[in-house]
């Protein structure tokens, strides 16, 4: 396996990874799954300012991890939102780990000071995850957020570097 820079090339098997998590899960809230073109053109935008990676095997894109601009205003220009995915077949053997440190290092290598991650607050794994990397939970949004009929908590999680 690999972890290297995101590609506009790699839009279709990202969109492949992430849209049934859109679809089928209250992991994303994001409601409307993403054509290629769309994601490429997400990809282009992330990736012109801030660290994008994907992990490959045998050639297959099987994770991928980014970190994005946190919030708008100048002042928060050091911190940024990190996300990461991993294909259903990968998950619990360790890619997570390995993607997020790479992007934890390539958000060090460009400045950044802080990094969040913005989890629904059941998504135990991706919490697991922050926690063994050294994320603190630092906020805890109640029913912010709704998918599937379903109110549903944010939980933020911090790592400064």
């Amino acid at each position: 396996m690999i972890i290297r820079d995101v590609t506009p090339q790699d839009a279709a098997a990202i969109a492949a990874i992430n849209n049934p998590y859109i679809l089928h899960t209250t992991i994303s809230f994001e409601t409307e799954p993403l054509s290629t073109e769309a994601m490429r053109q997400r990809i282009e935008s992330i990736a012109s300012e801030c660290p994008y990676i994907v992990a490959e095997s045998q050639g297959e894109i099987i994770g991928f991890a980014y970190a994005h601009p946190w919030k708008e205003r100048k002042a928060y220009h050091r911190t940024l939102e990190t996300t990461i995915y991993l294909a259903p077949a990968h998950q619990r053997k360790g890619l997570g780990t390995r993607l997020m440190q790479q992007l934890i290092e390539r958000c060090r290598c460009v400045g950044a000071h802080a990094l969040i991650a913005c989890i629904t607050a059941d998504n135990t794994a991706s919490i697991e995850l922050h926690t063994r990397l050294g994320f603190r939970k630092v906020s805890h949004f109640t029913e912010v957020g709704c998918k599937f009929g379903q109110l549903l908590d944010v939980v933020d999680m911090e790592l400064m570097l």
